[in-house]
């Protein structure tokens, strides 16, 4: 007999029932444990009780959440400390929601379906934000225009075109929150900032630009002088960059340029000369200054650069510009030298090829003018010491050892400058003692010199000009300043030595090796006391401490064995 529709929908529906009523039951049997077929980070947690479950999520998970969190910006790879980011498992939600389940839910485990709970992270903001925040520096650049420069060979050297970017410091915190122990790889968003130059672009502009820049000097009609700008010149001060458009074009920096081409630039026109002072009389005396003229930086770029590109032979004319002198017969005038303002004379033996650099040094420094509120920078203004210069090799003291070097010597004129400086009342900058006491010298008054350092440096902080006046004989150098007079007098006290240490013997078996007698460390402090109008009005310690010169011997030591 037929079965109606009707009744084979009411007794499927009566099954269900009997079925949901069943797991009913089962689920109020099972109280807390976890149902059939959850599982947290590939653990089974079937019927585990709650704090069971807890237990095997914090094992199941442990390593996972020490490890390393994998990030990605831009395609550079980075990672993070989940502990320090402040990244954890909350395993005791985490058992929670895996033991929460709905009838449904429990039905499908009793038919043997699975169910995957994802973990329950505990998030500290201010620490995550603060982790992710640090990978700044690594992800974070400025967008760069490609460019081409050059190095010492010289030649051309490609700069490649930078995208800038920038870490999206919200997103990339919310993106780490929600996809730790989640995704393998976080990717952070970024913010690119894109250029317009190419790589194509710039490997253009080293061949139509750049190469040929440098292929060939440029010669310039200066007034009828030939001015000559060697292809080395060009490379230190040229450029190609990117205009506001993103075309690459050749810039030069004028002043670079005129530096590099310096003595040709003198060689041309007529030198300003400056006012000088004649002191021969005792007296100082202005002798006037003279205008004339020059290729300016300005007219030196802009000749050299509207022929930059073309073919050899590349002649241009230039301009010829007035140029005034540093320091004009009425500036000369006013800036109040007429007395001398301090003086200081060290002696040496006659002869030695160290006393070829101290004349040498005193020759260079000579007749220079100081004005009001400006620095004297002594390795500035005399500049490396070389042969080329007059300068000859020396014995100087190196890393604690007497050695051979050009310009070698010439503390005996640094150290001469300086107690100028001090008798002057003149304030000190920068000035360093020998490592060791000299003897010629005055202790804690004197001062050692290489180059580019250490340096010497003072400041005129009178309100009249200072001139520096050198002189020297067979066995002495002279530094004289003359200004107006500040002080009635400047003295220095000397205090005691103290901290008295003992020196060692060493055995030096190097063909420059200079034997010494040896002398004790000490420390010393000397007083520049200034008195004005009768009165004391300031002192200023200078405070010295000396290591223990060795004794050195020159030669192996007694019963062999292996010297410096």
């Amino acid at each position: 007999m037929p079965v109606s529709r009707r009744l084979v929908i009411a007794g499927a529906a009566a099954a269900v029932a009997v079925g949901v009523g069943a797991v009913g039951v089962s689920a109020a049997a099972a109280g807390d444990r976890v149902p059939e077929g959850v599982r947290v980070g590939g653990a089974d947690l079937s019927g585990l009780s709650r704090a069971e479950a807890e237990a095997r999520i914090s094992s199941a998970l442990e390593d996972d959440a020490a490890a390393p969190v994998d990030l990605r910006a831009d395609g550079d790879r980075l990672t993070l400390d989940p502990a320090e980011a402040g990244l954890s498992v909350d395993a005791a939600a985490t058992a929670e929601r895996a033991a929460s389940a709905g009838v449904l839910a429990r039905l499908r485990a009793t038919l043997g379906a699975g169910r995957d709970v994802e973990p329950v992270v505990a998030v500290d903001e201010p620490a995550l934000r603060a982790a992710v925040g640090a990978l700044r520096p690594a992800v974070d650049r400025k967008a760069a225009e490609g460019s081409v420069r050059f190095d010492a060979t010289p030649a051309p050297v490609p700069v490649l075109p930078v995208t800038g970017r920038a870490l999206e410091l919200d997103a990339a915190v919310d993106a780490v929150a929600d996809g730790w122990l989640a995704d393998d790889v976080i990717e952070l968003p970024v913010e690119r900032d894109e250029v317009r130059t190419t790589q194509q672009d710039v490997t253009d502009a080293v061949r139509e630009t750049a190469a040929p820049a440098i292929a060939a000097p440029v010669v310039l009609d200066a007034g009828g002088e030939q001015l000559v700008v060697p292809p080395r010149a060009i490379a230190a001060a040229l450029r190609v960059v990117a205009d506001d458009s993103g075309r690459l074009v050749p810039r030069l920096d004028a002043r670079a340029l005129h530096a590099q081409v310096g003595p040709g630039v003198r060689g041309v026109g007529v030198p300003a000369r400056s006012a000088r002072f004649d002191v021969s009389s005792g007296a100082p005396v202005v002798v006037p200054s003279r205008p004339g003229t020059t290729v300016s930086p300005a007219d030196l770029s802009a000749a050299v650069l509207g022929v930059l590109t073309r073919e050899p032979p590349r002649r241009a004319p230039v301009a010829l510009s007035p140029a005034q002198p540093r320091l004009t017969t009425e500036q000369a005038k006013a800036l109040g030298v007429k007395e001398v303002i301090g003086t200081f004379t060290s002696r040496h033996p006659c002869c030695a090829p160290r006393v070829q650099n101290i004349h040498r040094m005193a020759d260079i420094v000579d007749g220079h003018v100081v004005l009001p509120g400006e620095q004297f920078d002594l390795n500035a203004f005399v500049g490396p010491r070389d042969r080329a210069r007059g300068f000859v090799e020396a014995p100087q003291i190196l890393e604690g050892e007497f050695v051979d070097r050009i310009g070698g010597g010439i503390s005996q004129f640094a150290t001469t400058l300086f107690n100028a400086v001090f008798f002057s009342g003149l304030k000190d900058i920068a000035h360093s003692p020998h490592s060791y006491y000299i003897s010629r010298y005055p202790p804690g008054r004197e001062a050692t010199l290489s180059y580019p350092e250490p340096d010497l440096i003072f400041e005129n902080d009178s309100p009249t000009g200072v001139l520096i006046e050198a002189s020297y004989t067979d066995t002495s150098v002279t530094v004289t300043f003359w200004g107006t007079q500040r002080f009635d007098e400047v003295r220095s006290v000397t205090g005691p030595r103290t901290r008295l240490r003992d020196f060692d013997t060493r055995y030096v078996q190097r063909d420059d090796c200079t034997a010494t007698e040896g002398e004790q460390g000490f420390d010393i402090v000397v007083t520049r006391v200034f008195v004005q109008d009768g009165r004391e009005v300031r002192r200023e310690p200078f405070r010295t401490r000396y290591k223990p010169e060795p004794r050195f011997i020159c030669g192996p030591p007694p019963g062999g064995g292996s010297a410096d």
